[in-house]
């Protein structure tokens, strides 16, 4: 379970331009669920899509993972913390230009010292599994927007990681695109994932898949089916 208790986040705190995005929020989204955070703009869902992911700490309060409070870990256990739990697709995919497709899989794995040819076999399996095998050496950018997408939920799985955060993952996308990134969500939600996602897209919210679906507005909840 992903539990956060009274967290709040604020920007420059101290500050004359201080500016609270996310305030006083508790929450708590269960492991093997999908999970989807909607609102509208400046409503603190991405915000809170990083404090859910690590990517950044509370003000305030207490982000707890399973038994484990990560509020205050050093950022040396928190880089460790999301490289073996978190898997992360953002919303322009941050593929890296240049490299192919295999390249781009393997990156998060490769501070974790594994053989090259062990890494590399991984990334092809992932590759294969998202129909992606024939692409595996073409440069990123040679890749449609579908394409670069699956290599980017192929990279965020690269290290088995049991949670996946995705930013507007289906922004960017045409609905033939965003029902294929639904089904890949299926598919990932079968194998145990936790999947946390923001979305203002009636396409996935609507889609049946969601388990819970959290409503933010002004930093707050709002709602919460």
């Amino acid at each position: 379970m992903i539990e956060l208790r009274e967290v709040c986040k604020t920007y420059n705190d101290g500050q004359p331009n201080a500016f609270t995005a996310i305030d006083g929020i508790s929450l708590a989204l269960e492991h093997g669920r999908i999970s989807a955070l909607r609102g509208p703009s400046g409503s603190g869902k991405t915000t809170l899509l990083t404090l859910l992911g690590c990517l950044a700490r509370p003000t305030s309060g207490r982000v707890r993972i399973g038994d484990e409070d990560v509020s205050a870990l050093p950022e040396r256990f928190l880089t460790e913390l999301r490289r073996q739990r978190f898997g992360f697709v953002f919303q322009q995919f941050n593929l890296i230009r240049g490299l192919s497709a295999r390249d781009n899989v393997m990156l998060p794995a490769f501070p974790l010292g594994q053989p090259h040819a062990v890494l590399s076999a991984r990334a092809q399996a992932l590759l294969e599994r998202f129909r992606l095998a024939h692409r595996a050496d073409a440069p990123v950018e040679w890749l449609s927007g579908g394409e670069q997408q699956r290599v980017a939920i192929a990279r965020a799985l690269i290290n088995d990681p049991d949670i996946l955060i995705a930013d507007e993952p289906t922004a960017n996308l045409d609905t033939r695109l965003a029902e294929e990134f639904l089904q890949l969500m299926a598919e990932l939600h079968a194998d145990g994932k936790t999947i946390v996602l923001t979305s203002h897209d009636p396409l996935v919210l609507d889609s049946g898949l969601m388990h819970r679906i959290v409503t933010l507005r002004d930093g707050r909840v709002v709602d919460a089916q």
